[in-house]
């Protein structure tokens, strides 16, 4: 635990002292910062797998039952960067800790829900909370951690993501079937309190800048509904029209938006998001690459179900099972790559995880032509084992060249990379295998040829390893231009 330097003071006190008065008092912290990942993982999972269950439910259309993955989004979108500024000036303890709260009031809602609105506006609670979690977890572990053990907590904490993924269909799956689908709300309440309860005894004393200054409320009315068209916009991927009334009205509000808010943080002496963050190479080249990571990683994700059901007919659980090695392989090499860049420095880590992750996309490409059920499960092993390894070695570089009192806006910054990236591989997924179906002569894409529909998918694979391969020389040119 960083010790307060300079101007920066202790605001309250951490109850437990017989703990964090402790030599290894770190690790209960990160213990602490997994119990929410591993929770907002595996909602995130088992609400995914559970749409079509709330949409028999709810008797209503795809479309409109999409809203209660679509609402959470936009809403963690809109509030995740504000709330990393929040916990910046006035401490991150306290509202990692409300934030556990919130999203146990906010599952407990869903839960109970007895119409679609309910459901929706509970999701959007369910994302104020898991916000307020996000915008925090890597920064808590950053400045509780000294430097030489940092790689391997973030390299903890991502094992925990991908365990909650790992384990999300299964449970999901068992309470969908034995239960019903209430309870994949209800199981975050149990898991809620515990974190809540820890958050309050365990989590370090806060620190404080005085001149942390008013916070910037024009920065965020012009960033968030910003964020909000982006996401929707890369959210809407395949299934979008263009041209239509809303897709142009998001447009604009994304070139006005930009223009706005770089117009607003350059003038305002307290900046929601300090721009000079955006003259830190490494900073830059580490959120462009956790973005274009995720969005290799959920093209794969998205494009893999309707190769596995349109071509070879495999039903749904067995399609979730050879999913959930991706997950599998994240949750095994993580710690293991926190404790590679502890030893030799992140870099290595991170180009040979992409590096992988590339090997990995191009490997389902060719089994995609020649398949191979265990072959194919073992491409998504290795991308998920180079997910595992690059993820916890670039986040630990990135929040290794900021100050203390940006910590939580960088964390806040990189879970907003991740969460774009994430829209934009499922956009480019969808569009990708659209655009290949046509060049192979399908002229009822909903009706496609099986010798079209194979080199298609085989392409679009293709392309997301091209796509690895842009981020494994973005990294290794990030690197040399860093040394020079």
């Amino acid at each position: 635990m960083r010790e307060p330097e300079g101007e920066f003071a202790v605001i309250d006190k951490v109850p437990l002292q017989s703990v964090c008065h402790r030599e290894k008092y770190h690790w209960f912290v990160v213990g602490t910062v997994c119990v929410g990942a591993f929770m907002a993982a595996l909602d995130s999972s088992i609400v995914n797998i559970s749409l079509p269950v709330l949409k028999h439910a709810f008797g209503t259309r795809m479309s409109t039952i999409e809203w209660v993955s679509l609402t959470y989004l936009l809403t963690l979108a809109a509030t995740i960067v504000p709330f990393s500024r929040l916990a910046d000036m006035y401490g991150r303890r306290w509202m990692y800790t409300i934030g556990f709260f919130v999203f146990i009031v906010g599952s407990l809602s869903c839960g109970l829900a007895a119409s679609l609105p309910v459901l929706f506006g509970s999701r959007i609670v369910q994302a104020l909370g898991a916000a307020m979690l996000q915008s925090n977890s890597v920064s808590i572990i950053t400045a509780a951690t000294p430097a030489k053990d940092r790689g391997k907590a973030i390299g903890i904490q991502a094992m925990a993501q991908g365990v909650g993924l790992s384990l999300g269909p299964v449970i999901g799956g068992t309470f969908l079937t034995f239960l019903g689908w209430r309870w994949i709300f209800y199981v975050n309440v149990p898991v809620g309190i515990m974190g809540t309860l820890l958050g309050i005894m365990l989590l370090p004393a806060d620190e404080r800048h005085p001149r942390s200054g008013k916070f910037d409320v024009w920065g965020t009315m012009v960033l968030a509904p910003t964020l909000v068209a982006i996401v929707y916009v890369l959210n809407s991927g395949s299934q979008a029209d263009w041209g239509s009334l809303v897709m142009l009205v998001c447009y604009g509000v994304i070139a006005a938006g930009l223009t706005g808010f770089w117009w607003i943080e350059r003038r305002v002496p307290t900046p929601i998001v300090d721009l000079s963050l955006f003259r830190n190479r490494t900073f830059v080249v580490g959120n462009a690459s956790v973005a274009l990571s995720f969005a290799v990683m959920y093209a794969v994700m998205f494009l893999a179900p309707f190769y596995m059901d349109d071509v070879h007919h495999l039903n749904a659980l067995t399609s979730g099972i050879v999913l959930m090695v991706i997950p599998v392989g994240m949750a095994i090499f993580t710690p293991l790559s926190g404790f590679l860049a502890d030893r030799v420095g992140p870099r290595l880590p991170s180009v040979l995880g992409m590096s992988v992750v590339c090997v990995g996309a191009l490997a389902i490409s060719v089994f995609t032509v020649w398949y191979a059920g265990v072959l194919f499960a073992a491409g998504f092993f290795v991308i998920g084992c180079g997910m595992g390894v690059f993820t916890p070695a670039n986040n630990s570089q990135v929040m290794g060249t900021l100050p203390s009192s940006r910590l939580g806006v960088g964390g806040g910054i990189l879970n907003l990379a991740r969460t774009l990236g994430m829209g934009f591989g499922v956009a480019m997924g969808g569009l990708s295998y659209q655009a290949f179906l046509r060049m192979y002569g399908a002229i009822d894409e909903n009706r496609p040829r099986m010798d079209q529909m194979i080199p298609a998918f085989r392409d679009s694979f293709l392309l997301v390893g091209v796509l690895a391969l842009v981020v494994v020389l973005l990294l290794v040119l990030g690197a040399r231009r860093s040394r020079s």
